[in-house]
């Protein structure tokens, strides 16, 4: 997944393509108090303000016509503090330099998504999350933020200090303030030993407690119009370091998840009567390996094929029924999909308006190759979450309102309040916000 947002002729977009913007203008402040006197310009000329990583929300949670805030140059660790366990950095730093950096450090997050091509603030304020037994999702290893509120002052938060903001912040959606800076709690770096396994769909949804319960991380991608999926489990070992080796690791995942895929993608949205045969196909290219590392190269792996997805929370005592339905909802549909949907798990959290938030949860996520007629796939699917009380991903596409997350969210009041009291005036408003929250 790059991280190639663009802005041409002063419209950004985003990195799947489907949304843009147009700014009345652009800043790229080089400090916490340039940022600051952006923010209070903006509210003296009347204008909205958002800030923008990489660009890898689906969502329009990050356009605005007002003032678009670039942190490219508030980036890089601020300080290591080896007796708290924890890493402060400026909040434009992308997770891919965060994670080198632990490693050098002998230091690494605790757990972490797929990707790492995104800002730390941009994942953390929508949610981003991997999969996990016990560890939860980025935004839940936060320890303290600091942001810039409506007014232009410097706030910042952790469980000892405006411990309210604090609860709602680290999944803040852009509402509450723009992060300038993050404190994550860390530990001594470690080993995972991977095993990726093909395995009938059906065995999958049938030992799925049983997979869960044994696994530190489970995940798994079950690809439509095949009875097949491709599982992988994590855990953590004693050792010794055994990586992927370098022409294997090309030829699986750069040649085949990447170059392959992406051919057989450009056929499929050619030819659409194609895809259940490239399907099957590509549910058995890939064969089981195990090999072990140290964390980021272990969870994250690298997404050169563009498309757009959709993904939902439902409770995790849920999931598998949700995933009967989806593909019952598929064979009978007609439709051709040709992207693998992906199932994680996450235990119960504290963040207000975290799809996690007070319940165990499963991640189902749908995608549809960039350029693909996708609505009424998603629309379908959608169904089917909801039917379960699913929370979809902030940063993903889908269409509901804050009447809807109001039902799905008991502390949705909480965060709205906060929200009237942070920021009265709506400074940060944008149109994905006013459907979500409320005006």
């Amino acid at each position: 997944m790059g991280s190639t947002t663009s802005t041409r002729n002063g419209t950004w977009r985003n990195w799947g393509g489907n949304v843009g913007a147009r700014p009345a203008r652009e800043v790229t402040p080089a400090s916490v108090e340039e940022l600051a006197a952006a923010v209070r310009r903006a509210a003296e000329d009347g204008l909205r303000v958002k800030a923008v990583g990489t660009g890898h929300s689906f969502t329009s949670i990050a356009a605005t016509d007002g003032v678009m805030i670039r942190p490219d140059l508030l980036t890089g660790i601020r300080g290591i503090d080896r007796d708290a366990m924890t890493v402060t950095v400026e909040a434009g730093t992308p997770l891919k330099r965060l994670n080198a950096a632990l490693a050098r450090e002998g230091l690494s997050l605790t757990n972490m998504g797929d990707i790492m091509e995104q800002t730390v603030s941009g994942a953390t304020s929508t949610g981003t999350h991997g999969t996990g037994r016990e560890s939860a999702s980025i935004a839940a290893q936060i320890k303290g933020l600091e942001l810039v509120t409506a007014d232009g002052s410097v706030l910042t938060c952790s469980e000892e200090e405006n411990p309210e903001v604090f609860a709602a912040a680290r999944i803040g959606l852009g509402a509450l303030g723009i992060v300038t800076a993050i404190t994550f709690a860390v530990e001594p770096v470690f080993l995972l030993t991977a095993r990726e396994e093909p395995m009938a769909f059906e065995r999958v949804l049938a030992e799925f407690d049983r997979l869960w319960a044994e696994n530190e991380h489970f995940e798994f991608y079950w690809f439509p119009h095949t009875g097949n999926t491709n599982t992988k489990r994590n855990n953590r070992s004693a050792g010794p370091e055994e990586p992927v080796g370098r022409l294997s690791g090309w030829f699986e995942d750069e040649f085949l998840s990447n170059g392959v895929f992406q051919v057989a993608n450009w056929v499929g949205r050619a030819v659409p009567a194609t895809i259940p045969v490239i399907a099957r196909i590509s549910s058995r290219a890939l064969s089981a390996r195990t090999y072990t590392d140290i964390p980021y190269k272990v969870f994250t792996s690298p997404r050169r094929v563009r498309f757009v997805e959709m993904e939902y929370a439902v409770p995790r005592a849920a999931l598998v029924d949700t995933l009967r339905e989806l593909k019952a909802m598929v064979d009978r549909s007609g439709l051709r999909v040709s992207f693998p949907v992906e199932v994680r798990t996450a235990p119960a959290d504290d963040i207000t308006l975290s799809t996690a938030s007070g319940r165990d949860s499963a991640y189902v996520a749908v995608h549809m190759f960039r350029g693909t007629p996708y609505q009424r796939y998603f629309t379908a699917a959608e169904r089917v979450f909801t039917a379960h009380g699913g929370r979809p991903h902030w940063g993903k596409l889908h269409t509901r309102d804050a009447a809807y997350f109001a039902g799905v969210y008991p502390r949705f009041a909480e965060f709205t309040a906060l929200r009237d009291r942070l920021d009265p005036q709506r400074l940060f408003q944008n149109d994905y916000l006013r459907r979500v929250l409320g005006a």
